[in-house]
């Protein structure tokens, strides 16, 4: 019988025989550690049935026979009943205190442990419970162990307590006896997985690669132009219904070849329009984007241009100090740089370039934002209430970025709350600036008292060309663009609002942590 590097009958057996070894492997390990969980409870029942014997001892020797402490380690037939006592349970040492915590006798070799069992008995002394603790690792079964234990208890007899005693044993011999036992089962995983291999290498040639090695044979010396063979397998089992499949199939191939010569001149015809239709749709939205780019460029430099023609409106008044004007010169610089930046920013509006990114402080800029913009025509009659109560304010961001997201929400809630029939000395509207604490986040809240925005409108405010302002006065960008940056920021932004009441903008930014 061959077996091929790569035949079926090879990759079916080698991968039977992994999925019995393994689920074996996999029982035995389970089975180990069942064991091993049973022998060390078997231990620690041992302990605590050695404990109990040796508090009978104890409270015989110190209250029926009337005997101190001291008498404990000068009794050669107690430590005798003691020794035979640990022996019996496989411990390696006991060690007793009386109530006042002090050691009165101690059996076995403790070395550096002896301070750790003192103060197991001591902490026993206070609980007056039964307790135990492991210690150190060893090599088990399969992994790493503990390697020994520490039973602790209370000593009381005759209703009356006396202290406390510890007994410690080790459990490397217990893994070791587990140990033998394991090679007795892996021997028997390696004689129960050659014998189900060879009955699954019987059961598979016959029922499987045999057939199949028929039909491969058939279907292999076929050739183009010759009757079709009779493939017809009357086993009921699946290799007959694939026999009986591909003869069919068969039949169906010529009559199918010649369809699809057929078909073959109408699809490269339909391939042709389908590729003319591809390029239809990909100059269309060139076309649309350059539109939505245009307006939107538009839309995003009126801000700072607006800005930089109040400077100038003011510098030509000629009413500034010296200080002052190099004050707005810098200031137009900064806004005409801005303009650089946002033109850069918004030449692709559905993927806005993302800017560097630094430790960037939200009241900073919020402060500068709002220092800005006082001066301009369009904030005359609009008042601004910086409350900026968050604790942290460090967020990981491009402050220009931030900083048009900021312009845009004030400069939308100012057109909001502008009217025109407000006297020069009276105020149109009140822009509420907030900054709270928010879970790992800061929360930045723009509350004005503009007319607000209808229920059914609101869900409308961050889409692309959404607008309520007149015709030729906004695009609509506006907060899809600030949408767009928050959301780069891995942060949120949403509206709130009630006709008539003013409208509220939300930011939710993430805090940075170095």
């Amino acid at each position: 019988m061959r077996f091929p590097f790569y035949s079926l009958r090879t990759g079916v057996l080698a991968h039977l025989a992994f999925l019995i070894v393994s689920a074996m492997l996999l029982i035995n390990v389970v089975m180990v550690k069942f064991s091993e969980k049973d022998l060390i409870e078997a231990k620690l029942q041992t302990g605590r049935l050695l404990l109990n014997a040796m508090e009978q001892k104890v409270g015989n020797h110190i209250t029926n026979q009337h005997r101190t402490w001291a008498h404990l380690e000068s009794d050669p037939r107690f430590k005798n009943e003691i020794k035979q006592l640990l022996r019996a349970g496989d411990f390696s040492g006991v060690l007793l205190v009386n109530r006042d915590g002090a050691k009165v006798f101690d059996y076995g070799s403790w070395g550096e442990r002896q301070q750790e069992v003192l103060s197991l008995c001591r902490d026993t002394l206070v609980t007056k419970r039964h307790s135990y603790d492991f210690s150190g690792s060893t090599w088990g079964v399969i992994w790493l162990a503990n390697e020994r234990v520490k039973i602790s208890s209370p000593l009381f007899f005759d209703g009356h307590f006396l202290g406390a005693m510890t007994v410690y044993a080790e459990l490397r011999p217990l893994y070791e006896n587990l140990r033998k036992s394991e090679k007795i089962i892996l021997i028997y995983i390696l004689l129960n997985t050659i014998i189900l291999v060879l009955f699954g290498i019987y059961l598979l040639s016959r029922m499987v690669v045999r057939p199949i090695h028929r039909l491969l044979s058939i279907t292999e010396e076929f050739k183009e132009g010759e009757p079709f063979p009779n493939l017809v397998d009357s086993s009921p089992n699946e290799i007959g219904r694939l026999s009986r499949s591909l003869n069919m199939m068969l039949k169906r191939l010529d009559e199918n070849k010649k369809e699809l010569k057929a078909h073959i001149s109408s699809l490269e015809k339909a391939n042709r329009d389908l590729r003319k239709a591809q390029d239809e749709i990909i100059k269309s939205e060139k076309l649309a984007s350059v539109g939505r780019l245009a307006a939107g460029v538009a839309h995003e430099i009126g801000n700072p241009i607006g800005i930089t023609l109040g400077y100038l409106e003011l510098l030509k008044d000629g009413t500034l100090s010296k200080e002052e004007s190099r004050d707005f010169l810098k200031r137009m610089e900064s806004e005409i740089t801005r303009i650089n930046q946002t033109i850069r920013q918004l030449l692709d509006f559905s993927r806005p370039a993302s800017g560097e990114r630094e430790q960037t402080g939200i009241h900073d800029l919020v402060m500068g934002t709002v220092n800005m913009l006082k001066p301009q025509p369009m904030m005359a009659h609009i008042e601004i209430r910086p409350v900026l109560q968050a604790s942290k304010d460090a967020v990981w961001a491009d402050p220009n970025q931030l900083k048009q997201v900021f312009l845009n929400i004030i400069m939308n809630a100012a057109d909001a709350m502008t009217n025109e029939e407000v006297p020069n000395d009276e105020t149109a509207g009140i822009l509420i600036i907030k900054t709270i604490d928010a879970e790992d986040s800061i929360e930045l809240r723009f509350e004005d008292t503009g007319s607000g925005i209808p229920q059914q409108e609101l869900a409308h405010v961050f889409d692309p060309f959404y607008t309520t302002k007149d015709t030729g006065t906004g695009t609509g960008l506006g907060l899809s663009v600030c949408y767009r940056i928050i959301e780069g920021m891995e942060g949120s932004i949403r509206a709130e609002s009630n006709q008539g009441e003013g409208t509220t903008i939300i930011i939710d930014i993430p805090l940075y942590h170095g």
